[in-house]
């Protein structure tokens, strides 16, 4: 691990966003403030510097780093952008002459009041219990252990990328890396003692917070997989005393129509196609509406006078390694 992956990883630790482990992949330049007790992890592609996230670190270190960011990249001849940020840093965003479109919704889901019980988690329920007729088992794999079933994971994670003719992605993702996949906990699902689906649980010292990244099923995973192997890791983190779990972002839900620019609604769905999680655009938010979660909006931010359609092409080239970009312009140039 570099010098600057290592001091980030330290600052990831100690805070709350358990999303900010994605810059364990190492594939991100990092930003430090100037007390070097935060920093901004971004992505360079085109002209643009993109920011992923809100900046990791106390609050009173942010607007200096924003400021920072944006006149490090102005003069290098660049634009600013800040993909995926909270309304907390809308304001900061201002001051630094940025713009502001809705994104999408992040769900997040309290565990405190997490149970399976009652009407509206029927369904749930339901599955969990065939999943375990079925003879799925869950089990949480700690950092030091997941050496040991490495290969197994590696099968998994290649028969899936196969299945779905998927390449890795990378930036707002992370990928099937050794050293990754080593650092958290692993949720595991085992059939017949063989582990058929597995999940990486990204998590920080504070408990604020739990969040999965890379899901990767076998095709011997009986169907409900997903929903069992969540289930699983909300109830594990819930006993572990975290507080809430993040399932990711749904893009252009919850938006009027008048909200959202036109230029959203044309090419939205295509970006976001290729660069979520769960490579389901329309079944995402059905899905995570299972586990009845507060959605909270995130926001991409801009340099004056960039066009956000840009900035979003380009945070998507970082996502999805550049096949998408050539057909977005192509839909671009002939609407």
């Amino acid at each position: 691990m570099d010098d600057a992956v290592a001091r980030a990883v330290e600052i990831v630790r100690k805070q709350g966003v358990a999303d900010a482990n994605l810059v364990r992949m190492g594939d991100k330049s990092i930003m430090f403030s100037e007390k070097g007790d935060a920093f901004i992890m971004y992505g360079k592609q085109g002209r643009s510097w993109i920011a992923l996230f809100d900046p990791v670190g106390p609050r009173q270190a942010l607007p200096d780093l924003i400021w920072r960011f944006v006149e490090t990249a102005r003069a290098a001849g660049c634009r600013s952008v800040f993909y995926q940020i909270s309304p907390a840093l809308l304001s900061y965003c201002a001051d630094a002459g940025l713009r502001a479109f809705k994104l999408g919704e992040l769900a997040v889901v309290n565990l405190a009041n997490f149970e399976l019980k009652g009407g509206k988690w029927a369904n749930l329920r339901q599955t969990a219990s065939r999943a375990v007729r079925d003879g799925l088992e869950f089990a949480v794999i700690e950092p030091q252990d997941i050496p040991d079933v490495l290969d197994q994971l590696a099968h998994v994670s290649d028969t899936w990328l196969a299945d779905h003719n998927a390449k890795e992605k990378s930036f707002s993702l992370g990928a099937f890396d050794p050293d990754y996949v080593c650092s958290q906990p692993v949720g595991v699902l085992k059939k017949d003692g063989k582990i058929v689906a597995f999940a990486n649980i990204l998590m920080t010292e504070t408990k604020e917070e739990g969040s999965v990244d890379l899901m990767r099923f076998s095709p011997d995973a009986p169907k409900g997989s997903m929903d069992f192997l969540f289930v699983q890791i909300l109830e594990y983190l819930k006993g572990e005393g975290f507080q809430r779990f993040n399932l990711g972002m749904a893009p252009l839900s919850g938006m009027s129509r008048r909200e959202s620019a036109p230029v959203w609604d044309r090419v939205g769905g295509t970006v976001f196609e290729h660069g979520e999680r769960f490579y389901n655009f329309k079944g995402l938010r059905a899905f995570k509406s299972k586990f009845h979660p507060e959605w909270q909006p995130r926001y991409l931010a801009v340099s004056g006078g960039v066009s956000p359609m840009i900035a979003l092409m380009d945070a998507t080239f970082l996502i999805g390694g550049g096949k998408l970009a050539a057909a977005l312009e192509h839909h671009h140039h002939h609407h």
